[in-house]
């Protein structure tokens, strides 16, 4: 829940003269790095395995490049929310752009040149990747700074619900250029979008008003236990960042395990193109989702909207689970998906909002680590291993029980806080 002296700080950010989301120029070329950025990497997201496996024919080292996005946050998640709180966010953005260009770059050129190896595919996969990470470290801090902390809901709904139309359309587009082009030169649509993507960042950059002035740096190892303890010593937050991790341990072990829940629970078999609407249905809930959390957020303070959202999220897991009808599963799936993003969202939004300025590198990107790092792996990981000893439905209910036991722990906390009485509380 949140505290009186909270919601006044909220309401004090509410009164800038801040003008709307739409006319910030700093706003619209930051959401068009994001968005073409992302169109790429959802290109990449596809083509990178299919080269590797062209390349290794090793299932294993094709599984490697597809968790490339999350073992990153894992490795350098807090040295990165470290170095994105220590220097300029916007130059560590464009160089982090610049440099996955070249990395991705390479592999055509490589190709070019009849030199490319299985071994390069992996270490620019993991690379670039790891170039992400330290651009969304930058991203944590720059978006409250561009729209204002009233504004970061519809910004962060706006961003997530673009990104997950070109999630969509970026690994369609991949069908359709692995067939005209050879695997290797259509990964030059992602450097491109790099390449786009740190010019438009670099024009946020120009905005007249620039960074806040410097604080007083710790050293780097202080500076990352400042973090951790912010973190750890926010209830609310602290609360938030254990939901968004089972959160994602259940996106994990869903999307892990779809193609043998769609073969093994609903009959889908082989390339039958319903698999794609089970993909589909996931990927478009989060636009949906996306949609919905500004006008949540305009009734509902980030604690309540968990209380609603996660037990929502469980009944519909239920559903997908123990039904056997892939219509049922897909409409279950795209209301699940809703309900999903909204939780993700809204604690990331949350976070933003009550996280100082110098702390916002450090702060998210632990957050993320450990949802993205930790959570998605360890589902898919924890999934697959029940579904091969109990079967199918037992390894799809482990995502369930991940967002029934959410939804547990945030009613839990709030039962307390309600015993307790308001005075108890603190966000």
């Amino acid at each position: 829940m949140t505290s009186s002296a909270e919601k006044q700080t909220v309401a004090d950010s509410g009164n800038s003269t801040r003008p709307p989301l739409g006319k910030l120029r700093g706003f619209r070329f930051f959401f068009l790095s994001r968005t073409i950025s992302g169109l790429g990497s959802a290109v990449t997201t596809v083509v990178l395995p299919v080269l590797t496996y062209q390349q290794t024919h090793s299932p294993l080292l094709v599984s490697l490049v597809a968790a490339a996005g999350t073992i990153p946050y894992l490795l350098f998640g807090l040295v990165a929310g470290a170095v994105a709180d220590r220097v300029d966010r916007r130059r560590l953005m464009v160089a982090a752009d610049v440099l996955g260009a070249a990395a991705l770059a390479s592999i055509p050129l490589a190709a070019a040149l009849d030199s490319l190896t299985g071994a390069q595919v992996i270490v620019v996969a993991l690379l670039s990747s790891s170039l992400a990470l330290f651009f969304d470290a930058g991203v944590y801090g720059l978006v409250p700074e561009v729209v204002g902390k009233e504004n970061i809901a519809q910004a962060n709904g706006l961003i997530y619900g673009a990104e997950s139309i070109v999630r969509i359309t970026g690994t369609a587009l991949a069908g359709g250029l692995m067939v005209l082009l050879d695997p290797a030169d259509a990964v030059m649509v992602d450097a491109v979008s790099f390449l786009a993507s740190a010019l438009f960042i670099r024009a946020v950059a120009r905005r007249p008003h620039g960074d806040a002035p410097a604080a007083r740096r710790p050293g780097f190892k202080e500076s990352v236990a400042e973090g951790l303890r912010f973190l750890w010593g926010h209830p609310v937050l602290r609360t938030m960042t254990v939901v968004g991790t089972l959160q994602s341990f259940a996106g994990g072990a869903i999307v892990g395990q779809m193609v043998v829940f769609a073969d093994r629970g609903l009959g889908i078999h082989g390339t039958d193109a319903r698999i794609g609407f089970l993909y589909t249905a996931w990927s478009a809930g989060g636009i949906g989702g996306s949609l919905l959390l500004p006008r949540l957020r305009r009734r509902l303070d980030a604690f309540r909207i968990l209380l609603v959202a996660l037990p929502i999220g469980a009944v519909l897991g239920l559903v997908v689970v123990l039904g056997n009808d892939w219509r049922v599963a897909v409409v279950a799936l795209a209301v699940w998906g809703s309900a999903y993003l909204v939780v993700l969202v809204n604690t990331m939004t949350y976070s933003q909002e009550v996280t100082p300025a110098e702390l916002q590198g450090r702060v998210n990107t632990t957050r993320r680590m450990l949802s993205s790092g930790l959570g998605v792996p360890l589902g898919a990981l924890v999934a697959s291993t029940v579904t091969v000893r109990f079967g199918i439905h037992a390894g799809m209910s482990t995502a369930v029980a991940s967002v029934a036991l959410a939804a547990a722990l945030v009613w839990s906390v709030h039962v307390r806080q309600l015993v307790r009485g308001p005075s108890q509380v603190r966000a």
